[in-house]
């Protein structure tokens, strides 16, 4: 009979395993796309190559959606977060299989984004389920979701410390745990998994780098500010870009077309943005320039340095633009590659500005790595996740300086810029995803409507002054709801405000219900969280609050103590 830790590690195990292989078909797959489009699949013109596929990875992308399942496109890691925080960790099971399909068919016909956060939430709803499975808890199935997630960064990057540095700060955000070893073992499995199955071209590793050089600590003084402003440029542009096609009024498959029509336009131009990117990061390490710059028009100009300076500097800054287009017109994917792939630019172009000036011995590949970093940091918010993820998969541990110091710049500059992601600003605004303040991911836990007191009194905004005294003689309540004929909520009647009337010397039978009530200092709607019902608590000094739903209809009325009774029930569970 296993023990409780025994169990959850043998749990780390099979779920790391599974996030693993997940990750590792995955990854697969795209390259023997990747392999059959650029060699089985013959096109004379390079041109006509770029126009195709982009176009056709969104459009396809979007039909496959349509069709299998159920128009349901959500996507990236807020969602995950999502279901941590209001769904009890509960992963649809169709995301163990849903994400793999859609990345692959959009990066692997040259969508501009990453694997890595399919990769993630396939690994998050593996483990999700597994937990389903054996009817674990909420603490045991959040800990299996993290770890399905972690173990599918880990076999993205071959990048163990990674994946549990990406669980620790973005997944398990206002999560508290005292039993993390489920995580070293899923991260571990996810990474040997990955090291025996795929091929050496496949898995993100870099073998050229010079060593690191403490008289070189200005290079990445400067380039770290550069990854913070160029990080929140990313972020703008992703959001302007998520807004113009949540604007526009077409259907899905014509924003789809729309999408991939001007992503094949960009790739035309620019080769480099193509699929995930990592191939042309490589062949900046390397040396090869004039593979990335030959399939472009700007081969036509020569291969001169400042040619080649703009030349990056125009992908790194239209990455932004493409990877946002791929994945808010319809494609699937996220933004781990694409913000590596624009730091390793980043980088590549500020040490190619330093040659030009005359700077000597630049450690070009050192500041490309670094850059990638920087960029990640600032973009995902995540900068443990980026330092751990350049060390491991360029063996840079001697880095980790000029890593930390850059990618805590760019952080720092990020944070200053806007406190929370922009991609997950608008979800914590509304109390729908964990934040690090504790207090308030336990309130978010509770739905308005759950709180809601069984037993009210109303009456009609009609009624005589008898009507009223016969509620009073029947109820057990001192606040009674005025409702008009529609049900509608439009005012209220406490004890305290018929006192004065029932015990005058002149009372008056003659008044009605009308004359009597009052409008309420606060009203709470069904859609507002437990944050806003105990701010709006507060700020009205009441023990007491009307709930109307969005019809406008009256639904109950909520008192303080449910919610502080409800609150330390939650305190007591999350505290174990």
């Amino acid at each position: 009979m296993l023990t409780r830790s025994q169990f959850l590690i043998l749990s780390g195990i099979l779920v790391g395993c599974t996030a693993g292989i997940a990750g590792v078909v995955l990854k697969s797959l795209v390259h023997y796309i990747h392999y059959v489009i650029t060699y089985k699949v013959h096109f004379e013109d390079q041109i006509l190559f770029y126009l195709i596929f982009p176009f056709l990875g969104i459009v396809i992308t979007t039909i496959v959606v349509k069709l299998f399942f159920h128009g349901l496109d959500k996507k990236g890691i807020p969602v995950i977060l999502h279901e941590i925080a209001q769904n009890s960790s509960n992963v649809s099971s169709v995301k163990m299989y849903s994400q793999i399909v859609q990345s692959a068919i959009t990066v692997g016909l040259g969508g501009s984004a990453g694997l890595e956060s399919p990769i993630a939430v396939t690994g998050a709803a593996i483990g999700s389920n597994f937990a389903k499975t054996y009817k674990l808890d909420y603490r045991e199935r959040t800990l299996l979701l993290a770890a399905g997630a972690t173990a599918g960064i880990a076999s993205a990057f071959n990048a163990p410390i990674a994946g549990m540095m990406f669980a620790f700060e973005i997944l398990l955000t206002g999560v508290v745990f005292s039993d993390f070893i489920p995580l070293v073992v899923a991260a571990v499995c996810g990474s040997l998994i990955s090291r025996i199955l795929l091929k050496e071209e496949v898995l993100f590793q870099f073998h050229t780098r010079g060593a690191f050089d403490y008289h070189n600590l200005p290079f990445y003084l400067i380039l770290g500010v550069l990854c913070g402003f160029y990080a929140r440029y990313f972020l703008v542009i992703a959001r302007y870009i998520e807004d113009f096609f949540h604007t526009l009024k077409m259907s899905k498959i014509q924003k789809a077309m729309t999408g991939g029509a001007v992503l094949s336009f960009l790739c035309v131009l620019y080769p480099p943005l193509f699929g995930e990117g990592y191939d042309t990061i490589k062949s900046f390490t390397n040396g090869e320039i004039k593979e990335v710059i030959q399939n472009s028009f700007f081969s036509f100009i020569g291969y001169r340095d400042w040619v080649i300076i703009v030349f990056v500097a125009v992908v790194c800054l239209l990455k932004a633009f493409a990877s946002s287009i791929t994945i808010q017109s319809g494609g699937n994917g996220g933004n781990f590659a694409p913000s590596l792939f624009a730091g390793g630019s980043l980088g590549y172009v500020f040490a190619l500005l330093c040659t030009q000036a005359g700077i000597p011995d630049i450690p070009v590949t050192n500041l490309i790595l670094v850059g990638m970093a920087g960029v990640m940091s600032g973009v995902l918010y995540a900068p443990l996740t980026a330092i751990f993820l350049i060390a491991e998969s360029s063996s840079g541990y001697d880095l980790f300086i000029p890593l930390m110091m850059v990618s805590v710049i760019s952080y720092l500059m990020a944070k200053w810029f806007s406190p929370i992601s922009p991609d997950l600003e608008k979800m914590a605004s509304q109390g729908k995803i964990f934040t690090r303040e504790h207090d308030r991911n336990l309130l978010s836990l509770l739905h308005t409507l759950d709180l809601l007191d069984k037993d009210v009194q109303v009456i009609n905004d009609k009624a005589t002054f008898d009507e009223l005294r016969h509620v009073l003689e029947n109820g057990k309540r001192n606040l009674i709801a005025v409702l008009s004929d529609d049900l509608t909520l439009v005012g209220i009647i406490t004890l305290d405000d018929l006192r004065p009337v029932l015990f005058s010397k002149n009372f008056d039978n003659t008044l009605t219900v009308a004359t009597l009530m009052k409008e309420p200092k606060a009203v709470i709607v069904e859609d507002d969280s437990v944050v806003v019902v105990a701010r709006k608590f507060d700020e009205t000094g009441l023990w007491h609050l009307p709930v109307v739903k969005n019809s406008g209809r009256f639904a109950g009325f909520i008192s303080k103590s449910s919610v502080l009774n409800s609150y330390r029930q939650l305190l007591q569970a999350h505290s174990v």
